[in-house]
Order: C-alpha cells, then structure tokens, then sequence
C-alpha cells in the first residue's frame, strides 16, 4: 500500500511531465508559425536589394521600359504614404467614435445592435467589393473619379480600415476598468470629460495597435487600388486630380513584366513595403511607451 508522500510524488511528477509536454507543443506551433514569416522575410531581403539603391528612392518610371535598367518607385511610395494618411484621417476617428458610442453609450441598445452587425458584415468583406463600391458610387455614379483617384483609393482603403478600428478600440475600451470610469463620475466629472481625459488615454495603447493593424492591412492592399487609382509611371504628388499610383500596383506592374529588371524593381519596392510597416509599428509602440496619461 502507498504512502501519502509516494501517491503525492507520482501526481507531481504526472503534472511536470504533461506541463514540459505542453510547453514543447507550444514551442512546435510557434516554430511553425515562424519559418514561414523568416522564409518570406528572407526571400524579401535577398530579392530586394538589387535595387535598393538611391535611384529607386529618386526616381520613378516615367519614360522607362521594363527591359530598362533605370526607373524607381518614388512615385509609387508618395502615392501610398498620401493615400494611406487620408485613409486614416478618414477612419481613425470614425471607427474610435463608433467604439466610443458602442461601450460607453450603447451597449444594450437596439442602434448598438445593428451597428455590431454591420461592423461584422464589414470586417469579412472582401477587398474587391470595397474597390467596386468606390468605383461605383464615386467614379461612375457621381462622374468624380477622374479629378481625384488617388483620393477614390483612401476611400476605398478607409471602408477596409473602419471595422478593424472600431473592433480593436472596442475591445481596448472594455479592458479599462470600471473603477476608473465609477471614481470620475463619483468626482462630479461629467462622461464626456471622463471619455477624453481618462477613459481614452488609458486604451491609448491598444488603440494605437489596433490602427497600426489597419494600417498594415490596406497599405499592401491591390484590388481596389486597381480600380480606382489605376497605373501611373509619372510622379502625382496630389491625390485630387488624376491618376496616382502606389506600392501594391507597383509591384503588381512590374511583377507581370517578365524582364528581369522589372522583376528586381517589383522585388525592391516589397522591401520597401514591408519595412514602411515595421516603420510604422515601431513608431506606434515608441508613442505608446512615451505616453503617460495624465489626470485633469
């Protein structure tokens, strides 16, 4: 017959070794999960330095083949930087109001109800149908499109950027404790007050990673760019009026060009892609870590 201590060794001993099983599980699945993105990465790296000189910054393909050597993708970022930023200013106070509404105002409403619902509908809808609807409604309906394409772009990005705003905001909002919004309403502070000195700043955040996921969602985005702002070599540097291009369409260009040169460029302007995004995140956490709200 076993003693407590031997019965209550084999237990422990049970849970070490099914604990260390889990752990290598776990271990396993983030390895796989990361070979593909160091591959992708490194075939990126590798490929897109061919061109990765100053030409292609300063220069765009304006006059300049495929089976030419010279060119560059300065036209292509201008026009994705500027495409982007109105994207932005168009969906981060949008989608932040709306989670505001959502948490704070509406939480068992019927209005929050069908807002939730579009905002689902919305978050699975393919990037194609966004480019449709703008060059629909925009181009088409409204006979604007050719004024301003490269601003039919941002509106197109800005409908794939609103849910994933209003969702991360929403989610950050909820995570703020109860305590903080009850002790502000217990000082006298009225709830708008409290939503902007000490409600948001709290979520800052997590809202700040929410609109950097958006962000990286739409600034690789190809379809609806196709049909809206179309494909330039010349430099646009206002999204007002005529065609712009940008570092999807770019890269979809070149990339269907079969000269090797064209290829090299298409490899180049991913790099750049990618490392504008890192860019961009990096930038969000630093803001993120350096801001220290304040009470008021």
């Amino acid at each position: 017959m076993s003693t407590p201590s031997t019965s209550l060794g084999s237990v422990s001993a049970s849970r070490k070794i099914k604990d260390r099983l889990v752990q290598g599980l776990v271990y396993l699945a983030f390895a796989l999960a990361v070979i593909p993105l160091v591959s992708l990465l490194w075939t990126v790296v590798k490929h897109g330095t061919a061109r990765f000189d100053a030409t292609f910054f300063s220069h765009s393909m304006n006059g300049v083949a495929g089976r030419d050597a010279g060119g560059g993708a300065y036209h292509a970022i201008i026009g994705t930087l500027e495409q982007v930023l109105i994207a932005s200013v168009i969906s981060v106070p949008l989608g932040v109001l709306t989670a505001v509404y959502l948490v704070e105002y509406g939480r068992r409403g019927r209005l929050s109800k069908v807002i939730s619902f579009f905002v689902d509908v919305m978050t699975g809808i393919p990037s194609i149908v966004a480019g449709l609807f703008i060059l629909a409604m925009w181009m088409l309906t409204l006979g604007i499109g050719k004024q301003g394409q490269g601003f039919a772009g941002s509106l197109a990005l800005s409908i794939l950027m609103v849910p994933t705003v209003i969702r991360a905001t929403e989610e950050m909002l909820k995570l703020v404790p109860n305590d903080l919004r009850e002790a502000s309403y217990a000082l006298g502070v009225p709830r708008w007050r409290t939503i902007c000195f000490v409600i948001l700043p709290t979520a800052l955040p997590g809202i700040l990673t929410g609109v950097m996921l958006a962000v990286a969602r739409v600034m690789g985005e190809t379809a609806p760019l196709l049909l809206t702002i179309a494909v330039t070599k010349a430099i646009n540097t206002n999204p007002f009026s005529g065609p712009q291009s940008s570092l999807p369409t770019f890269i979809w260009d070149q990339a269907g060009d079969p000269n090797q040169h064209a290829i090299d460029r298409a490899w180049s302007a991913a790099l750049v892609l990618i490392l504008i995004i890192m860019l961009f995140n990096l930038a969000a956490r630093l803001i993120a870590r350096a801001y220290k709200p304040t009470g008021r």
